[in-house]
């Protein structure tokens, strides 16, 4: 996933990811199938930042394939001509932007311990993979282990630039000022921040 990120942060407007047909890999690796299921919570992440997950493709193709590698990238290439520039198709400023992809990256440790530990599955085929990740069981994981840290990157990521206040945070993320000042009372309980009454803002401890 650091690689996607990587790419999307300096400026690509999608990731393709390709790799073996499953089951039918020359090497005794469990790779595609690892790559399938970060693919999937990356672009559930993306989501919830207000990015298309549409951006990001992982595409099974074997090497004798070259045809329908064209069809594949062409298809994709079309793809994002329609959802435009990074950021701006969404309608995302690019400070913003920049904001919530460097929380996403500074949590990938915890997301790669939650993967290992609790989503990591060994399915036989993609559809398999499709139905486990998208249940309301997975969903309801995510968004306990995952998400509510992610808003708390976000805003991490914020301050370590420097102070905000409530508003300011909210105004530059996009959020909900009460769900902001949750997330800031819960970081500040954790000693992760602290408030300047003189500047009436917030900054890293």
């Amino acid at each position: 996933m650091s690689f996607i990120l990587r790419a999307l942060s300096n400026g690509m407007d999608g990731v393709f990811v390709g790799g073996c047909l499953l089951g039918e890999c020359h090497y005794l690796t469990e790779g595609n199938y690892l790559a399938l299921s970060m693919v999937h919570i990356c672009k559930k992440l993306l989501k919830r930042i207000g990015m298309n997950p549409e951006r990001v493709r992982i595409e099974w193709i074997s090497a004798s394939e070259g045809i329908r590698f064209a069809e594949a990238m062409n298809a994709f290439s079309k793809k994002l001509q329609e959802l435009g520039p990074l950021g701006r198709g969404e309608g995302i400023d690019p400070k913003e932007l920049k904001v919530k992809l460097q929380a996403i990256q500074d949590l990938l440790p915890y997301i790669r311990l939650v993967e290992r530990e609790r989503l990591r599955v060994r399915f036989k085929t993609e559809e398999e993979y499709n139905k486990f990740f998208n249940s309301d069981e997975v969903e309801r994981l995510i968004k306990e282990l995952i998400m509510d840290k992610l808003e708390i990157s976000q805003i991490m990521s914020l301050l370590r630039e420097k102070p905000h206040s409530t508003g300011e945070i909210s105004e530059i993320l996009g959020a909900d000022p009460s769900e902001v000042s949750v997330y800031l009372n819960s970081s500040a309980r954790q000693g992760l921040i602290e408030f300047d009454e003189s500047q009436m803002r917030f900054f890293p401890v």
